[in-house]
């Protein structure tokens, strides 16, 4: 079990220039954005526009903070995503673009490398005791808005938009949410290597 405090995290530039984007975690460590096997990122949009391409990618988007955005992905009906909407997924290479509902929003995006990893993203609200037994090769747990205390001998705390990553088959977590807010459970899992 890791834990990454938002204090911490790394500011860059968009692939596209067009803003920043705060990068929670990446694998391998260190990785740019054209050879990364995952990523997790939380975006500040002030505009609307077209998204980076990335080629191969997989991603998910969902909305932290803000009304929400509509976004336009070739091939499909607009979709509007907000704060209440489900994490959206959708291929990094496909030609998209977002419109703002109503000022800037905070996103939170998730992206694996297609054919090599694959990930779920799970947006639940932060209320009452939560239990999260990890399956996958690598679980992210990520709370907004408010923080949690976890239920163990030592009792870390984490504060909102600090990050809990667990290996798979780590024991069964049980935390105290300290506050109303959001969690999003985020699973990795590599691809068996084709032949």
């Amino acid at each position: 079990m890791r834990i990454l405090r938002a204090a911490r995290y790394r500011v860059m530039p968009w692939k596209n220039g067009g803003g920043t984007t705060t990068e929670i975690a990446v694998s391998p460590d260190g990785a740019g954005l054209d050879d990364f096997d995952w990523r997790v990122s939380m975006a500040r949009v002030e505009t609307g526009g077209p998204f980076s391409s990335f080629t191969g990618i997989d991603r998910t988007l969902s909305v932290l903070e803000g009304e929400g955005v509509v976004l336009d992905i070739a091939g499909r009906a607009p979709v509007r995503l907000t704060k209440a909407s489900a994490p959206l997924a959708f291929a990094g290479d496909l030609p998209t673009s977002a419109a703002l509902i109503s000022g800037p929003i905070t996103d939170l995006n998730v992206m694996t490398r297609r054919g090599r990893m694959a990930h779920r993203v799970e947006r639940r609200p932060l209320s009452g005791e939560i239990r999260i037994s990890p399956r996958a090769d690598r679980t992210l747990v990520l709370a907004v808005n408010a923080g949690f205390r976890l239920l163990t001998d030592d009792a870390p705390s984490l504060g909102p938009l600090d990050t809990l990553i667990l290996e798979r088959d780590s024991p069964e977590l049980r935390f105290q949410p300290k506050g109303q807010g959001l969690l999003f459970v985020i699973e990795l899992h590599r691809l068996a290597a084709n032949h």
